[in-house]
């Protein structure tokens, strides 16, 4: 059963609206950003703020994480090296429906388990959702809320004095 041109579209937007999430590092790391929550309340607020708003840094910190379980593996290393690169050039990279897709997620779930790269992949998901969890609440949000273009209303929500002002038809 091979998949339908609307779903290969659909996952190609999924993965351009998680590469379209891409925030500077020095916002992502920046220090002074950091507090403890006051409460419970708060700290599910910023997690789920803050997963949205930095998701290609979390994705790119758990695809480190899995590359350093791999530092003692060499070869299953260079291997998922390439791939991730022919991941980039032949399908996030491109315009148009690439027809890679298939292969790639066939070669990639095939070499994670003729690898043995499925239990890193595993530890370092389990590490990795740890750490996002945990940047994730302990990051404030408060200069990040003013960002008129992550609200789903776009400039309605901004500065009205910025908008310029109303004038009647």
């Amino acid at each position: 059963m091979w998949p339908s041109a609307e779903m290969l579209s659909n996952i190609k937007e999924a993965s351009q609206s998680v590469v379209s999430t891409r925030r500077p590092w020095r916002v992502f790391l920046d220090l002074s950003a950091f507090s403890l929550p006051s409460s419970i309340s708060e700290a599910t607020t910023r997690l789920a703020h803050n997963l949205t708003y930095f998701l290609f840094n979390y994705a790119l910190l758990l695809l480190l994480i899995f590359l350093l379980t791999l530092l003692r593996h060499p070869f299953p290393l260079i291997f998922f090296l390439l791939l991730f690169a022919a991941w980039y050039f032949l399908y996030f990279s491109r315009d148009d429906l690439p027809i890679a897709l298939l292969p790639l997620a066939l070669i990639t779930l095939v070499a994670l388990f003729a690898t043995g790269a499925w239990l890193n992949l595993l530890l370092s998901v389990t590490v990795g959702a740890v750490a996002v969890c945990f940047h994730a609440a302990l990051r404030s949000t408060d200069e990040l809320v003013g960002d008129d273009h992550e609200s789903p209303y776009g400039p309605m929500l901004g500065d009205p004095a910025a908008a310029g002002a109303y004038v009647p038809v």
